[in-house]
C-alpha cells in the first residue's frame, strides 16, 4: 500500500540544542513544506552513538500517528560512503543512515521495506550540492518534508534492499537462570534505563535485578519506597529501570551507559 502522510515529522538527533543545527533543519522542512507538524523526540543522544537513538525510535514512533516520517541523524560517518535508509514499516516511514540506528525497529518489525537511497535522485529534488558535513540540512531535511507532504513514496527514492548494518547494542541473554542485559541511557531525573524488556521477565515468579553489586526489588511505581531508597521498576516503555525515589540513582550508584546488569529470581536468591 503507498505510504499516507499526515504531515507530521519527528526529528532525533545528536545535535544538542545550543547551535542552530536542529533549527537549519526545521527551517528547511519548512521552505519545503509550510504545513509540516514537527516534534523533536530528542537531540541529546550522546555524540555519535546511534545505538541509543535507535533504542529511543524503536520504543517512540507507536505513539505518532499514521503517516509520520521519522527522521533521525546521528552520523558520524557522514559524507563518507555510507548509505541512508528509507524504510516503511506500519504506515509509517523513517530514515537514518545505515549505521545501525534503525536496527533495533528493524529487528523486531514483522514487515518492513526496506530502501537504499539512490544519490542520483538527488537532483530529482534540487539537490544538488549537499554539504559534505551536515546531510541531516541537506539530504534528510528536504526528504523528508517531500515525503510528508505525499510528493514522493519511499520506493522513489532508492532501490530496495533486505540489508542493514546491525544494531550497536547487544540484545539481552540468557546464561543460567539469569537475563542479562546493559544500561543504555540514564533519563533528565538520574534514572538508569536499561534494555530488559517486560517479555524477558515471563520465566520469573519473583524477579529480582542487579547491578553494581546490589539487588533490587522489581516496584511498580516510584512512591512505593521512601525518598532516597532505589528500586526497579518496568518503566512506561516497557523496560527495567532502575531508581532512586526523588533522587539520582546514576549519582548514587555509580552507574551510566553500558554498566551490565542481571535479573534473576527472586525466590531462589533469597535463599
Amino acid at each position: 500500500m503507498p505510504f499516507e502522510p499526515c504531515g507530521v515529522i519527528t526529528l532525533t538527533t545528536d545535535f544538542g540544542l545550543r547551535d542552530p543545527f536542529v533549527a537549519t533543519m526545521k527551517g528547511r522542512i519548512l521552505a519545503r513544506y509550510p504545513r509540516a507538524s514537527i516534534v523533536d523526540i530528542t537531540h541529546d543522544v550522546p555524540a555519535y552513538w546511534p545505538g541509543e537513538a535507535g533504542f529511543w525510535l524503536s520504543r517512540s514512533w507507536r505513539y505518532f500517528p499514521d503517516g509520520s516520517v521519522h527522521v533521525a541523524v546521528i552520523d558520524p560517518g557522514v559524507g563518507t560512503r555510507r548509505d541512508i535508509i528509507v524504510a516503511a514499516h506500519a504506515t509509517h516511514v523513517f530514515m537514518a543512515p545505515d549505521n545501525g540506528l534503525l536496527a533495533p525497529l528493524l529487528d523486531e518489525a514483522a514487515t518492513h521495506r526496506i530502501y537504499r537511497l539512490n544519490p542520483q535522485l538527488l537532483q530529482r529534488f534540487s539537490l544538488d550540492a549537499p554539504s559534505a558535513t551536515f546531510h541531516g540540512r541537506d539530504i534528510f531535511a528536504p526528504l523528508a518534508a517531500e515525503l510528508a507532504a505525499g510528493r514522493c513514496q519511499p520506493e522513489d527514492l532508492g532501490e530496495p534492499t533486505s540489508e542493514y548494518v546491525p544494531g550497536w547494542i547487544e540484545e539481552p541473554h540468557l546464561i543460567g537462570q539469569a537475563v542479562h542485559g546493559v544500561i543504555v541511557t540514564v533519563d533528565h531525573f538520574g534514572n538508569l534505563i536499561t534494555n530488559v524488556e517486560r517479555s524477558h521477565l515471563s520465566r520469573f515468579t519473583q524477579p529480582v535485578v542487579h547491578a553494581a553489586g546490589r539487588r533490587f526489588a522489581l516496584r511498580r511505581t516510584y512512591g512505593d519506597v521512601r525518598a532516597g531508597e532505589y528500586l526497579a521498576l518496568l518503566n512506561a516503555f516497557g523496560v527495567i529501570e532502575l531508581a532512586r525515589a526523588e533522587r539520582s540513582a546514576a549519582e548514587g550508584l555509580g552507574l551510566g551507559r553500558g554498566a551490565p546488569v542481571s535479573v534473576t529470581e527472586g525466590l531462589r536468591t533469597s535463599q
